[in-house]
């Protein structure tokens, strides 16, 4: 993978450059789900963490969960959570834009004062499309999705999960570079696309 393509993973809509991982230990919160799906999402995440070399604990001190992922039916059903609105200001407008799109997943990014990732709330609505994934395979994608600030058409070509054996793993490109991103002789947050070039040359063969 190119410098360019890369670059082109973490730019944002209005061409800006962003590559930000979590400044803190990851907890995370699933609600929506039986309890053997919520074992395959938590051990999804576990997996991309470990991966990443970062860390899990089991309450943050400002939030208490921080990774709070939703599953539910629909767009409607999340102005009803209690609470949510006040984490995530302008919530009725988002989800009446959402539904109006035909959109079945969001992620929302907040960061602290240096730019590094605080929290992120991911949203599902489990249409018929994401109902057909398997369990684990949506786990591992969302998980995936949650560990970057990824641009936001940056899996639109091609699905960060390949197949290996009939299981599910990360592209091994996609896997190199959390890694990279999460390099401790990296800062935390970039904002030149000239970033891209030292993901690239951490990223190795893949």
């Amino acid at each position: 993978m190119t410098a360019d393509e890369i670059a082109a993973l973490f730019t944002r809509p209005d061409g800006s450059f962003l590559c930000a991982r979590w400044g803190r230990p990851i907890v995370p919160v699933v609600f929506g789900v039986d309890d053997a799906t919520l074992a395959t999402v938590k051990a999804a995440i576990e997996a991309v963490v470990a991966l990443a070399g970062h860390r899990m604990a089991e309450t943050d001190p400002e939030l208490g969960a921080n990774l709070m992922l939703f599953f539910f039916r629909d767009w409607e059903e999340l102005p009803q959570v209690p609470n949510l609105d006040r984490l995530v200001p302008g919530l009725v407008p988002l989800c009446a834009r959402l539904a109006a799109e035909g959109a079945n997943q969001f992620r929302l990014f907040r960061f602290d004062a240096e730019g590094a990732i605080r929290a992120v709330f991911v949203f599902l609505r489990m249409d018929a499309a994401l109902a057909e994934m398997p369990a684990a395979d949506l786990a591992l994608a969302q998980a995936a999705g949650a560990i970057l600030s990824w641009g936001d058409g940056a899996f639109a070509a091609e699905a960060p999960l390949a197949r290996a054996g009939g299981t599910a793993i990360l592209r091994p490109v996609i896997a190199g570079l959390i890694r990279a991103a999460y390099d401790p002789t990296l800062p935390p947050v970039m904002r030149d696309s000239s970033h891209a070039l030292r993901l690239a040359a951490r990223l190795g063969p893949v």
